[in-house]
């Protein structure tokens, strides 16, 4: 299976990651990559950047080093009710809006209200995609999860880095949402989570676990481009539209 973006990618600007966006690019084009979002944390996690970031991103160009720079956020989950830390008006004209829960930011607490906090976000009209939701940290309902995310059309990462360097005690969790996934048909995308460059377009253990599972190109959005916009797209409340 070929895949031809990166849609998790942090930089500097993230407090604890340690490339610009410059470098992530350079290193999205050295991989082949032809699309990769720059999903800096959003402003509740500690050291992240001011909201002002997130508007000014709009100064980069949509094109680095041949590579489609689309300009988003992983915004955290900061309470029960599923609220982002980052206003609606911000939130609606970025390229790509990632949400997921981080022990920082978010209450951690039993499988019921984590799972509360997931599925309230997945109705948030900005959201397009839920990541790690396999983190051990937060043990949830994945069926109840998987199911919301079919009925919201939002699709969830299988995180590399939670595979690799972070999250330990991912990989059962996260080939369960995968088995889900399958099963219910939900869509889901690969992510290196990359705070280092040289991550970038590296989703081996990502791809392992998809093999494992039996989870086919046609369900994972990048691998190509055409699902990308598709799914990006599908928001007819986005202000501008997501173009190649």
């Amino acid at each position: 299976m070929q895949f031809i973006a990166d849609l998790h990618t942090h930089t500097v600007s993230s407090g604890h990651a340690y490339s610009t966006f410059l470098e992530n690019a350079r290193a999205a084009a050295d991989k082949g990559l032809l699309m990769i979002a720059i999903t800096d944390h959003g402003p509740a996690m500690p050291g992240g950047p001011h909201p002002y970031h997130f508007g000014n991103q709009r100064v980069v160009p949509d094109y680095l080093f041949g590579v489609r720079v689309l300009k988003g956020i992983e915004a955290n989950v900061i309470d029960y009710k599923g609220t982002l830390d980052l206003g609606e008006k911000q939130l609606a004209r970025l390229d790509v809006v990632l949400a997921g829960l981080h022990n920082v930011c978010s209450p951690v607490d039993s499988v019921e209200k984590n799972t509360m906090a997931m599925l309230e976000v997945m109705k948030n009209p900005w959201v397009d995609i839920i990541v790690h939701p396999g983190n051990p940290e937060f043990p949830v309902d994945a069926e109840k999860i998987v199911r919301a995310a079919v009925e919201y059309d939002i699709a969830l990462e299988i995180n590399n880095s939670s595979l690799t360097v972070s999250r330990q005690g991912s990989r059962p969790y996260c080939k369960k949402f995968a088995e889900l996934a399958k099963a219910y048909g939900a869509k889901i995308i690969l992510g290196t989570d990359s705070h280092f460059a040289s991550y970038i377009g590296d989703f081996t253990q990502a791809h392992a676990l998809l093999n494992e599972t039996g989870i086919k190109q046609e369900q994972v959005l990048n691998s190509s481009i055409d699902r990308i916009l598709m799914h990006l797209n599908r928001r007819k409340n986005r202000l501008h539209p997501v173009a190649f």
